[in-house]
């Protein structure tokens, strides 16, 4: 079995979700990218194939909704989250920089470590 690399909030601690570190998607980092430079909207990109968040949510939905984040709430995230999005698909940031700093703001954001911390 292959070894998970996961992310944690720095200031969650023990009770802090574990999240796992999913591979850089590089085809759906294209085809966004692609999608936005043609002119798609924002909020396009993150009802289809080719959303970031909804990728993202299948790899963390099993540790995010048991702690109370809904998948509306996560894209909503994401979403807020569109500037260091759009650095990462411009090549501007590292795809770790980019999943470490979402994954710290929905931990944050997230009902069960906002009420325990």
């Amino acid at each position: 079995m292959a070894e998970v690399t996961t992310v944690e909030d720095e200031h969650g601690g023990a009770g802090s979700p574990l999240l796992e570190f999913p591979p850089e998607p590089e085809e759906l980092q294209v085809a966004l990218r692609d999608a936005l430079l043609a002119g798609g909207n924002w909020s396009d990109g993150f009802s289809d194939d080719i959303c970031i968040g909804v990728w993202l949510w299948s790899r963390w939905q099993p540790v995010l909704e048991p702690g109370g984040c809904t998948r509306e709430e996560f894209v909503d995230i994401v979403i807020a989250n569109r500037r260091e999005l759009w650095l990462w698909l411009l090549g501007d940031r590292r795809w770790e920089q980019y999943v470490t700093g979402l994954a710290g703001r929905v931990i944050r954001r997230m009902p069960d470590v906002a009420t325990t911390s």
